[in-house]
């Protein structure tokens, strides 16, 4: 028996995540003076809501000795883990992984996957590995699945600001200045595993700007689409939703997508993105 273990940038809810058998290790959110643990402790609004008031949040990644606890804890029940996590470029969460399964010695039960990714793609990845196990594969069939979803994937996000990005680490100052013009909205999207600004557009063009990527990449290709989106904002995801159902292009499967508050405490309220792959 196989375990997939992911972080919570996966943006997977919790009661999904549980129905689906996958297993889920939570970064932590520091603000207004509390450490909180992501999606368990703190909500994605409220994260939302201290930024547009004028608050802060930092967020620090899985610890090695939570990895170890939670290594020791599945290897109770499970031959193997595959680890799945988000880019190691974003954040020292995979690294992390990787020391707690040396430190147990146990690398040849524990697979340690750095996916390149974040958000909704890096829950692409782990769905791709989970759907391999079911299927019969071994954990190492398992480990390219969730690899090749680099490649098969387009995911682009808007943001209001970089500014939240720059504060973070994520990015840096040039980049936040070459984004960050007035009128315009840069545009998002991951390269090498890290989180870049790869184009700037119009305030009120940045929808069909990335919808416009999406067609010109997968043409009639039948898809899978997922509407990522920074908060519960009714007309936001209703315009969204909307935008992706009347864009034509050969929709099989879409939902909509919530980020997380790790995730929304680096790129802030007001971000919105595109994720394909082929159906």
């Amino acid at each position: 028996m196989i375990a997939v273990l992911t972080d919570s940038t996966c943006d997977l809810p919790p009661q999904e995540a549980q129905r689906l058998g996958i297993h889920i290790i939570p970064l932590t959110v520091h603000m207004q003076e509390r450490e909180l643990l992501d999606w368990q402790e703190v909500d994605p609004d409220a994260v939302y809501s201290h930024m547009k008031a004028g608050g802060t949040a930092r967020t620090t990644p899985v610890a090695v000795n939570a990895f170890a606890t939670r290594y020791r804890e599945l290897l109770d029940t499970h031959d193997e883990v595959v680890s799945i996590h988000l880019s190691g470029k974003l954040s020292e969460t995979v690294e992390h992984a990787r020391r707690a399964a040396a430190l147990l010695n146990l690398e040849r039960r524990i697979h340690v996957v750095d996916s390149g990714l974040a958000c909704t793609p890096l829950a692409e990845a782990v769905l791709a590995a989970r759907a391999t196990l079911l299927s019969g594969g071994d954990p190492a069939s398992a480990v390219r699945a969730a690899e090749a979803v680099r490649a098969q994937i387009h995911a682009e996000f808007s943001v209001p600001s970089l500014d939240y990005l720059r504060r973070g680490g994520r990015i840096g100052r040039a980049q936040a200045f070459f984004g960050n013009m007035l009128g315009l909205r840069p545009i998002l999207g991951f390269e090498g595993g890290e989180l870049k600004a790869l184009r700037r557009c119009k305030v009120d063009h940045a929808i069909e700007d990335m919808l416009d990527g999406l067609r010109e990449r997968f043409g009639d290709d039948a898809l899978c689409i997922s509407v990522i989106h920074a908060g519960r904002d009714s007309g936001r995801m209703q315009a969204l939703r909307h935008a992706v159902t009347s864009s034509g292009l050969n929709i099989k499967n879409a939902r909509m997508h919530l980020m997380g508050p790790v995730i929304g405490a680096h790129v802030g309220p007001g971000t919105f993105g595109f994720m394909a792959r082929p159906a």
